[in-house]
């Protein structure tokens, strides 16, 4: 047995009932065979058994009072992966499936992202079990209160500084930065995907969206193609979704269908974008609520997004949404390229119907690293005490997306993977972690 796949067999041995987690690590790890036998330094180094490792895992109880006065009990996690290059960095979700192997896979795949943006900022993730969902604004506050009185011990400017992920948005930064502010009188930038009037960055809120489709701009240019006139399905219709779907249309593309967990819409004119915001951002409501504004439109119930026809796909859910069979409905029907817009939202099986199939493809530590590379443009301002302009920020994010994009195609052709940005987003996101591990000695 190889190294890498040593190494791998003992991640699954130690990290047993996580299969989330088994698959980021053999995902990324497969695509580092020829590293190693360019670099023997890293293996005789440990490189890779460090890096699976965490180098911290905090795990603690988040007491909370209800609305009726009864007491409530979730149990919190952040876990700090690697800070080779960097202060921690990576989103809170908020999610009843949250559990140590999805967040150790978040974490694990947020030490490439990060890597990738060229941006100084280590890998880590955190969250919790709680739902937001169906909750009342108190009960929220007192639970994100409660959260940030252990979390604050363990983050920091310059240790760890957190974002937002599914079930964590403005309003659940805000309650969470007023109670580390309360506790330690520090007014810092620990936490990113704050409110503008109080150290948040212009763009933040479209960064994953634009993010993505700048990228994938990028790699269809690379090809002769572009957005215009361009047909699109977009899986999700919450934050990333609904930014894609505005970026993809002031590019002259025309997003078709969006779904959530019930179903999903299409509208072959075209998704109208106000009103799934206001569904979404303003009533909190459900995407079948589409069609009582637009009755041309069709509503299915359960999965079925991807039997839509199209010319691009992206995945904004969550993960392992499109799989096998999605990926051969997308290729009978014509779809010549697929940008992730989620982490991890295909499985192993539908990547490679894509690769084999040739349709362009842009996994997600590269597509969707638009959020976290505007956090770390947030953390910047912050420690600047100054804001950029939204045109500013936005040119800073295109020209990130460009690069990563740049950076994964230059680095597939040189280690002889040529058009696949599988491998070469995850040699190039490694190489910058291994070789600063390799610097800072064995810690």
């Amino acid at each position: 047995m190889g190294y890498v796949q040593d190494v791998l067999q003992k991640v699954i041995e130690r990290n047993p009932h996580e299969p989330e987690f088994h698959q980021a690590v053999k995902e990324v790890l497969e695509s580092l065979e020829p590293v190693f036998e360019r670099h023997p330094e890293y293996e005789a180094a440990g490189i890779l058994e460090r890096i699976v490792e965490p180098e911290r895992q905090i795990f603690f109880r988040v007491p909370w009072v209800d609305d009726n006065g009864r007491v409530q009990v979730n149990r919190g996690m952040r876990i700090q992966f690697n800070s080779a290059i960097g202060p921690y960095k990576g989103g809170l979700r908020f999610h009843p499936t949250v559990y140590q192997g999805i967040i150790k896979f978040l974490g694990f795949e947020q030490i490439f992202k990060n890597s990738l943006t060229g941006l100084p900022i280590g890998g880590a993730k955190g969250g919790s079990d709680f739902d937001p969902k169906g909750k009342s604004d108190a009960e929220v506050m007192r639970f994100c209160q409660s959260f940030m009185t252990e979390l604050y011990r363990h983050v920091g400017a310059d240790i760890d500084v957190p974002a937002g992920d599914i079930g964590v948005g403005a309003r659940e930064i805000g309650y969470m930065y007023g109670q580390y502010k309360r506790i330690t009188g520090l007014y810092e930038g620990v936490l990113t995907g704050k409110g503008l009037t109080y150290g948040g960055s212009l763009v933040r809120t479209e960064a994953t969206g634009y993010g993505l489709v700048y990228l994938m701009e990028a790699m269809l240019a690379d090809k002769g193609k572009s957005f215009k006139d361009a047909t699109v399905v977009i899986s999700g219709s919450g934050n990333v979704a609904i930014y894609a779907t505005e970026k993809v249309q002031q590019l002259g593309g025309k997003v078709v269908a969006l779904n959530d967990s019930n179903g999903y819409i299409y509208d072959k004119n075209g998704v109208n974008l106000d009103t799934v915001k206001r569904i979404k951002e303003v009533e909190r409501g459900r995407i079948r609520e589409y069609i009582k504004d637009h009755p041309d439109a069709e509503y299915h119930d359960g999965p079925g997004i991807w039997n839509v026809k199209c010319d691009i796909a992206l995945p904004c859910a969550t993960q392992n949404e499109l799989d096998e069979a999605d990926a051969r409905a997308l290729v009978a029907n014509g779809c010549y390229a697929v940008g992730e817009g989620a982490n991890m939202p295909c499985t192993p099986a539908a990547v490679k119907v894509f690769q084999e199939n040739k349709v362009m493809f842009a996994p997600g530590k590269a597509a969707n690293a638009g959020g976290v590379a505007t956090s770390a443009l947030e953390m910047s301002q912050n420690s600047m005490r100054y804001s950029w302009t939204f045109a500013e920020v936005d040119a800073k994010l295109k020209d990130i997306m460009v690069n990563i994009y740049k950076t994964a195609s230059k680095t597939a052709w040189d280690y002889g993977f040529a058009d696949n940005l599988v491998v070469g987003a995850n040699i190039a996101g490694f190489l910058k972690v291994a070789n600063a591990m390799m610097a800072q000695g064995i810690v």
